[in-house]
Order: structure tokens, then C-alpha cells, then sequence
């Protein structure tokens, strides 16, 4: 053989093994996310249902466990994807030639962009309604009754709900690009139907993500109240401690002396307030015996990075707006190869990098956190040992929804200036500048509003408990009139 022949099967060989190890490293990346996922899901699924009598069912659950845990993390793999790669970008940078990250390169990053995709569309348009109807199905009437019977029932479900997708997804194409290119190129199942079905979930999990956000901004600083232990003169715990203590003792009085109440006692609510009662006042005992300098500089140092990365947040998108009107590289667009290690993507380097990062985290913590605080769906709420199977369906599919728009969120406010890889820079909203402006706008007012009415409501009722004006006598008028019935409870 020549010398080019050689030379051609070692660039082959040379491709192979980083092609494996690129598999491999991708794989074990994979395999930490399902471990830790699927610790979370048995932390919160019902017991009860895994043990039941039938063990069809509990075969079902099991399965149905098991896709589960694959969607979530999916979810947590396209959360971290955006910030693991400006990281990677940093670190080439910085350490262009070293021998030990030289696993690290841009058709890696590509390929786990790909992955994610990939998965995503996998989990969200045949997994996770295949796990819905097979928790619900039964079999076919007169069909031999097994796991087996219901598999068959659930795949023709699926195939009816994928038909009805599919016709759906047409005429609304049809509709909206009345071109018969654009109709025809749906039939390509692969190439054009996937993507542009994963194109529309995308857009509802950024409108999701545009309502969520801010309303968890907002949250973020009641909730964090909550958690740590707020200075004396914002909270009186001795207070606290003797109203619970006194709560209980009436409880457990009319508990020991059901027949003194003339009244009709549900002995179960009964029982479930002083349990509550009793664990709130286990945290107060716990939050009593904080020691100073988690009263008195925890809780402000925590309010003040919030309050800044709140702010943060708020004047990029400021900025990325004033870009936006002047520049047309501020547009986000997607990205084919994965050029990494030759700029970096902010202007501050790598302490601008992680800002990035961290600012990404926030705001995905930050939509979570509004997601089940709003009213529609606080129901989905998971509970520790108490959440049924399709409950936990429906969690995983809407956390997947708001971790795979997470990358076009951040490109598209100017987070980062990272381009989106793969099929995720595909969108065709994503070139539509009146969707990407009114989208930016729409966050900056939405999260301002929120934060006004939020630290002015919160600041006026912390002055009025702080200078003990919540104590002062008010007339009768004043309060709101109760009925006879909350009177006597």
C-alpha cells in the first residue's frame, strides 16, 4: 500500500475512535442524569401504587416509572446543555493545548445538542403519551387480559393521536403558509414534520417560560423569606412559637373532648391541622437556635444577590432591546458547526461567561418556581411519597417543555450571544424580528411590574410589622365580616 493509503486509514481510524469516544462520553453524561433523576421520582411517587395486589398494575408503573425518569432527564440535560457549552467554550480558550481536556472539542458539544433534540422530540411526542395511555388503559374488550393486551390497545391509541397530530399540524400549516412547497415538505417525516411539530412546542414553552418567569422572579424573594431566618426586627419567632403552641393545645383539647364541642368535628382535619401544627413549630424551634450571623447577614446578603441578579437580568434585556433597533446581528440565529475555543461569547470573558451561566440557572430556577405558583398550575404540584403516576406524567412533560425552550429563551433576551446548534436554530420565528422584540419588550415590563407591586407590597407590610402597627386596635369596620359558621370554629 502507498503512503496515502495509509495515511487515509489512519485520519479513518482517528475519526472512529473520537466518534466512540464522543459515544461514550455522552453516554456516561446520560447515564449520571438517569441515576439522579430517577432518585428524585421515587422520592415523590406513591408507594402504594408500586405494591398493589394486581400485579399487572404494578408492572405498568413500573415501566411507566421508567419512561418517566428518561423524560426528565432529557429536561435536566437540555437545562444544562446552553451553560456546559459556553463553560467548554471558556475553558478551550483558556487552555487551548492541554492534554487532558482534548476530549472536549466542538463535535461533541454539536453532538450532545443533537442528542437532546433528538430525545426531546422522542419524549415528548411518543413516550410520555405512550406512558399516559398505558397507565390508562384496560385491553380491548374480549382480549386476553395482561400487560400485553394493553400495549396493543396503548400503540393504537398512539397511532390514532399521531394521525390526528399529524392532520392537525398540516392544516394549520396549510394555513399559515399557504405554499404548496411548505405542504409537501411536511410528508417528510424525519426531515421537516419532527422539527417543525418541535418548532411550535418550542414557541408555547417560550410564551410558557415569558408568563413563568417573571411571576417566579417575583416569587423567589417570598419563598426565600420563607427558607432562611429573617433578622428580629422583620420576625418575632417567640410570637410565632406561642400562637402555634396555643393553636395546638386547643386542638388537641377538643380532640381529647369531642363531645364538649356542640358543633359537628371532621376528626380527620382535626388530626391533619395538629400535624401541621406540629411540624411548623419544629421549624420555628430550628429557626430560633439559628445563630446570629445566619439571622442577621444571611437573609440580606441572600435578598441582595437576588435583588441583583434580578436587576441583571432585567438591563440586559434592556440593552439586547437598544441592539436590537440598531443592530441586526443581535438577532438570534442558529448555528451549523460548532466553533469553539477561538472567541469568547461575552465581552467580559470568562467572568462574563459564568454571569451567563449563573444568570441562565436563575432564570430557569426562577420559571419553575412561578410555573407552580401560578393558579392554573398549582394542582400539578408534585408531593413528597403522595404523587400519583400520571401526575408525574404531567410534571416531566411540562418540565420538559420549559428546559428544551430554555436555550432559544436565553438566545433570544440576549443572555448569551451563544448561537443555537443544530435543529434548535431552525425556527422560523426566530427570524421574525417584530416576535423577537415584542418578546424581549413583553419580559422587561412584565418582570418590572411584577417586581414593583411585589417589593412594595412585601416592604409595606414588613414596616408595619417591624413599628408594631399590625398590633394597634382597628375599628370594627375595618375587618372583614366573617360568617357565623368561621366564628364558632
Amino acid at each position: 500500500m502507498e503512503a496515502a493509503d495509509y495515511e487515509v486509514l489512519s485520519v479513518r481510524e482517528q475519526l472512529f475512535h473520537e466518534r466512540v469516544r464522543e459515544c461514550i462520553i455522552s453516554a456516561l453524561l446520560f447515564a449520571t442524569l438517569y441515576i439522579l433523576c430517577h432518585i428524585t421520582l421515587t422520592r415523590f411517587k406513591k408507594p402504594a401504587e408500586f405494591t398493589t395486589v394486581y400485579d399487572e398494575d404494578a408492572t405498568v408503573n413500573k415501566i411507566v416509572l421508567e419512561l418517566c425518569t428518561f423524560t426528565l432527564a432529557v429536561a435536566l440535560g437540555a437545562v444544562l446543555l446552553l451553560p456546559f457549552s459556553i463553560l467548554s467554550n471558556e475553558v478551550l480558550l483558556s487552555l487551548p493545548r492541554n492534554y487532558y481536556i482534548q476530549w472536549l472539542n466542538g463535535s461533541l458539544i454539536h453532538g450532545l445538542w443533537n442528542l437532546v433534540f433528538l430525545f426531546s422530540n422522542l419524549s415528548l411526542i411518543f413516550l410520555m403519551p405512550f406512558a399516559y395511555f398505558f397507565t390508562e388503559s384496560e385491553g380491548f374488550a374480549g382480549s386476553r387480559k395482561g400487560v400485553l393486551g394493553r400495549v396493543y390497545e396503548t400503540v393504537v391509541m398512539l397511532v390514532l393521536l399521531t394521525l390526528l397530530v399529524l392532520g392537525i399540524v398540516w392544516v394549520a400549516s396549510a394555513i399559515v403558509d399557504n405554499n404548496k412547497a411548505s405542504r409537501e415538505s411536511l410528508y417528510d417525516l424525519w426531515e421537516y414534520y419532527l422539527p417543525y411539530l418541535y418548532s411550535c412546542i418550542s414557541f408555547l414553552g417560550v410564551l410558557l417560560l415569558l408568563v413563568c418567569t417573571p411571576l417566579g422572579l417575583a416569587r423567589t424573594f417570598s419563598v426565600t423569606g420563607k427558607l432562611l431566618v429573617k433578622p428580629r426586627l422583620l420576625e418575632d419567632l417567640e410570637e410565632q412559637l406561642y400562637c402555634s403552641a396555643f393553636e395546638e393545645a386547643a386542638l388537641t383539647r377538643r380532640i381529647c373532648n369531642p363531645t364538649s364541642c356542640w358543633l359537628p368535628l371532621d376528626m380527620e382535619l382535626v388530626h391533619r391541622q395538629v400535624l401541621a401544627l406540629q411540624t411548623q413549630r419544629v421549624l420555628l424551634e430550628k429557626r430560633r437556635k439559628a445563630s446570629a450571623w445566619q439571622r442577621n447577614l444571611g437573609y440580606p446578603l441572600a435578598m441582595l444577590c437576588l435583588l441583583v441578579l434580578t436587576g441583571l437580568s432585567v438591563l440586559i434585556v434592556a440593552i439586547h432591546i437598544l441592539e436590537l433597533l440598531i443592530d441586526e446581528a443581535a438577532m438570534p440565529r442558529g448555528m451549523q458547526g460548532a466553533s469553539l475555543g477561538q472567541v469568547s461569547f461575552s465581552k467580559l470573558g470568562s467572568f462574563g461567561a459564568v454571569i451567563q451561566v449563573v444568570l441562565i440557572f436563575y432564570l430557569m430556577v426562577s420559571s419553575v418556581v412561578g410555573f407552580y405558583s401560578s393558579p392554573l398550575f398549582r394542582g400539578l404540584r408534585p408531593r413528597w411519597h403522595d404523587t400519583a403516576m400520571t401526575q408525574i406524567i404531567g410534571n416531566c412533560v411540562c418540565l420538559l417543555v420549559l428546559s428544551s425552550a430554555l436555550p432559544v429563551f436565553s438566545r433570544t433576551l440576549g443572555l448569551t450571544r451563544f448561537d443555537l446548534l443544530g435543529d434548535f436554530g431552525r425556527f422560523n420565528w426566530l427570524g421574525s424580528f417584530y416576535i423577537v422584540f415584542l418578546y424581549n419588550a413583553a419580559f422587561a415590563g412584565l418582570t418590572t411590574l411584577c417586581l414593583v407591586k411585589t417589593f412594595t407590597a412585601a416592604v409595606r407590610a414588613e414596616l408595619i410589622r417591624a413599628f408594631g402597627l399590625d398590633r394597634l386596635p382597628l375599628p370594627v369596620s375595618a375587618f372583614p365580616r366573617t360568617s357565623r359558621k368561621t366564628q364558632h370554629q
